[in-house]
């Protein structure tokens, strides 16, 4: 346990999910999760932009696949920390202090080895990866480059999501903006700089980005430092507790398998849009950026539930759990709402803001006819993913997503790809399909009420 000074420390830091209005829980715990992951979209965004404004179309393409090769990498990472969010939620919902710590612990050391390893193993896959995308011939050479640079900074995003993920366990899900804001600020200026004065092109947008993210990563350990933070960042500290360890991988694992396994079915969506030519790469591209941003609410609510979820499930509340699940759904679908009306009303203006060309215009706007209803599907999905995640079931949850991405999307996007010849209409109707069989198959398994057992 541990003493009545670190107890008080925690207390500073954390938001307790297990009592209070849940309305209000859940909004104060999202919207600096809305911001933060606002911030961090901007990232990749802001590197199109610029891309847009300074290069080419192929610069353009080039950017849009590499950064979506990154993605993996990101999916990665971001299920890795996300277990941790839960076992430590679930600790403290428990009220078990010393366990929490010591989670804490052993995830920033697991994680640190898992970049050393991800990095190497992206700078060998990263020639081969990018032939089986079909990247364009026009945008390889950049489009190597981008994700060689973007490889090199692995660790800092590591560092980041590790950082949030402990902080979102213990209900604090504010901090992390402070340090992604400062980040993306780096990010713009250091844009224009390598970018629009050095004239680095697709190298120069990563390099800004692995730059930007290192100098957050270190502000955030100074900041938890000097605010007597309930892990001490010393190397005598990182230390691998066995069973720690065991649990973080059980939880972790799915869902980093099934993140990485759902960016690899977008890969394949890219690859077929690639297949049609420059300009359906480039439109696919974009309406991928715009969609990060019509998933930033679900996904808020959904890394919301998830903690809420993970500390009442560890203090034996499950019905307070599931009505916020209910809660959660709802607020999701308000903000999914407006998402869909701009991209079926107004696609154009979309396509715009990146400066594409009449092409690439056309080839977005008949993608968003079909693709955008997944706009509001998301937030029965995520919302339902992330409670079951917060619940410990993330086995369950990466065989329904993987079920869902790759032997449904993918095969459905190439067949109605092809049907519909050079049109991306059939290529966006696989994915509004595919969020409705997730869906369907997470309410079924919600229904057992197996859900209800503690992990631990």
């Amino acid at each position: 346990m541990l003493n009545r000074k670190e107890q008080k420390i925690l207390q500073k830091i954390d938001h307790n999910l297990t009592e209070g209005n849940i309305y209000k829980s859940l909004i104060y715990f999202a919207i600096p999760f809305i911001i933060a992951n606002l911030i961090q979209a901007l990232y990749g965004t802001v590197d199109l932009i610029v891309i847009g404004l300074f290069t080419d179309t192929p610069g353009i393409s080039a950017v849009a696949i590499g950064t979506q090769v990154m993605q993996i990498v990101n999916g990665l990472i971001t299920g890795l920390t996300m277990g941790g969010t839960i076992l430590i939620g679930q600790y403290y919902g428990a009220k078990r202090e010393n366990d929490t710590s010591e989670s804490i612990g052993t995830m920033l050391s697991m994680g640190m080895i898992a970049s050393v390893i991800i990095t190497i193993l992206m700078l060998i896959v990263t020639n081969p990866l990018l032939k089986i995308l079909q990247t364009p011939s026009e945008s390889f050479g950049d489009a190597k480059r981008y994700v060689v640079m973007a490889s090199s900074g692995i660790v800092f995003i590591f560092g980041y999501n590790a950082v949030s993920a402990i902080l979102r366990g213990l209900g604090d899900s504010k901090s992390p903006v402070y340090f992604i804001g400062i980040a993306c600020i780096l990010n713009i200026i250091l844009d224009l700089v390598f970018v629009g004065s050095l004239d680095m092109r697709a190298s120069g947008a990563a390099l800004a980005t692995v730059i930007s993210q290192g100098i957050s990563m270190i502000i955030a350990i100074i900041y938890l430092t000097k605010k007597k933070f309930i892990f001490e960042f010393k190397i005598k500290k990182f230390v691998i507790n066995k069973e720690k360890a065991s649990k973080l991988f059980k939880l972790g694992f799915p869902l980093s398998l099934q993140e990485v396994l759902l960016w690899i079915s977008f890969l394949f969506i890219a690859a077929i849009a690639n297949s049609m030519g420059v300009a359906e790469s480039a439109a696919v591209g974009i309406i991928a950026k715009f969609e990060t941003f019509s998933m930033l609410p679900p996904m808020a609510f959904s890394y919301a539930l998830a903690a809420l979820a993970a500390q009442n499930i560890g203090a034996k509340q499950p019905e307070r759990a599931k009505k916020a699940l209910n809660i959660s759904i709802i607020l999701s679908f308000i903000c999914s709402l407006f998402f869909f009306v701009w991209a079926q009303a107004f696609p154009e203006t979309i396509m715009g803001i990146f400066n594409a060309g009449g092409e690439v215009i056309i080839a977005g706007v008949q993608y968003f006819k079909t693709y955008s209803f997944d706009f509001m599907l998301v937030a029965f999905k995520f919302c339902l993913n992330g409670f079951l995640n917060g619940c410990g079931r993330t086995t369950f949850a990466m065989i329904n997503g993987i079920t869902s991405s790759l032997l449904i999307r993918v095969p459905l996007a190439y067949i109605l790809g092809k049907y519909t010849g050079e049109s991306l209409i059939g290529l966006g109707l696989a994915a509004p399909i595919a969020s409705i069989v997730s869906m369907t198959v997470s309410l079924l398994y919600i229904r057992t009420g197996k859900w209800k057992e503690q992990i631990f």
